[in-house]
């Protein structure tokens, strides 16, 4: 069971996923108490917060419970917060994914906090780390899902034992067989997005660690799929346009990605 008191405030509430409060200043995760110490981001569609106990670290991520002009809108939060859940119950006992405990209320979750930091551009990691993600990766695959969200070097943790770590299954991909999983529509989607995720491994293995990959494999990563290609032609206009506006309303300080602390 997970409990916790509430904390306040936040500035422009309408665009904050918890509206005019703040992340808990307090949570119980399996009768052990956590104090919140760092709210790492708060954004229209979930707060995420570091917590810290006798236990060790936590994090919390609450998805949106505040309505946007009288509209009411946690129903984004359970949906988000109850697909991250499955996607991180499914991958418990993958290396490099954090342990999970579980949902917090209806619209949050709570997993363990990795000790260690986003992977920066200039990083040369140790020569186990791609092939070790690689076969995180193909763990994932191997339960039908894909991660998705690959694409952002940010997304990639440097754990500070120098093992790679996924975080944040948010927009993850998992359709089970008894949901339609392994028809065939629904395996290309599956297929596609597996196939993305392993480009942007090469991409940032090519980037990071090019001394490790033999030719063919350099050259797989130069070769984007044609589906990223248009996805990119269409959607990073109006992902820019959002940033901007966003940093217009001053939700946001640059039109850069943002760590996730």
């Amino acid at each position: 069971m997970i409990d916790a008191e509430a904390k306040k405030p936040a500035t422009r509430p309408w665009l904050m996923a918890l509206g005019k409060n703040d992340l808990p200043s307090c949570l119980t995760v399996e009768r052990a108490a956590f104090r919140h110490t760092k709210t790492f981001k708060h954004d229209f569609f979930a707060a995420t917060g570091l917590y810290e106990g006798p236990q060790g670290k936590v994090i919390l991520k609450i998805g949106r419970v505040a309505p946007l002009f009288g509209l009411p809108l946690s129903w984004i939060g359970r949906l988000l917060a109850r697909h991250e859940a499955r996607l991180y119950a499914l991958t418990q006992g993958v290396p490099g994914v954090p342990r999970f405990f579980g949902m917090h209320g209806k619209t949050g979750i709570v997993h363990e906090f990795v000790e260690g930091r986003p992977l920066k551009k200039d990083d040369a990691p140790a020569d186990d780390f791609f092939p070790r993600l690689s076969a995180m990766l193909a763990r994932i695959h191997a339960l039908g899902a894909a991660y998705v969200d690959l694409e952002k070097r940010e997304n990639i943790l440097l754990g500070d034992d120098g093992s790679p770590h996924l975080i944040d299954f948010q927009i993850s991909w998992h359709v089970p067989a008894n949901r339609g999983g392994e028809t065939w529509p629904l395996r290309l989607v599956r297929d596609m997005l597996q196939a993305s995720d392993r480009y942007h491994l090469l991409k940032h293995w090519r980037r990071q660690r090019p001394d490790q990959l033999p030719p063919e494999a350099l050259a797989d990563a130069a070769n984007i799929p044609f589906w990223i290609r248009w996805h990119r032609l269409l959607f990073r206009p109006l992902t820019l346009l959002r940033r901007r506006i966003l940093v217009w309303l001053g939700a946001r300080d640059s039109i850069r990605v943002r760590s996730p602390g």
